[in-house]
């Protein structure tokens, strides 16, 4: 694995992320499995939130029984577990619900205006982008 994945690694267990996600996913009785770059597989998650086929906690993807884990979905949750280790940890989580509120009043979508999706790939993790609906501007 190359010395960047490894870091994110360590990184992502530092900062704890990685070993909430997996509390996450053992007390949602996940079976878990190695995955690519470093990330952790856990499949049959059914908790209700948060809503999405997959998401990413540290360098734990956690996936619903309904979710095919494909080759670009995994690279668009790898792209997430970085963003954790660049923003050290928790604080990532604060940063991303914030982006995603100021998503959903531009265009009632918590994805296309997110800074953290649009990075991972808006479409390689199953959004598709909305139009900006606010502020409207008016053309005489």
């Amino acid at each position: 694995m190359p010395l960047r994945l490894r870091f994110r690694q360590l990184c992502n267990a530092a900062n704890l992320t990685t070993p909430l996600g997996l509390a996450l996913a053992l007390a949602s009785g996940c079976r878990i499995q190695r995955g690519p770059e470093g990330l952790v597989l856990a499949f049959g998650y059914r908790w209700a939130f948060p809503d999405g086929g997959a998401f990413t906690v540290g360098n734990m993807v956690l996936i619903r029984p309904h979710a095919a884990p494909t080759a670009r979905l995994l690279e668009h949750e790898s792209r997430h577990a970085t963003q954790y280790a660049w923003c050290l940890g928790l604080p990532f989580l604060v940063l991303y619900f914030t982006a995603a509120g100021w998503s959903v009043l531009r265009t009632g979508d918590p994805a296309s205006r997110n800074p953290f999706e649009r990075h991972a790939g808006l479409v390689a993790g199953g959004y598709r982008e909305r139009p900006v609906r606010w502020p409207r501007h008016r053309i005489r």
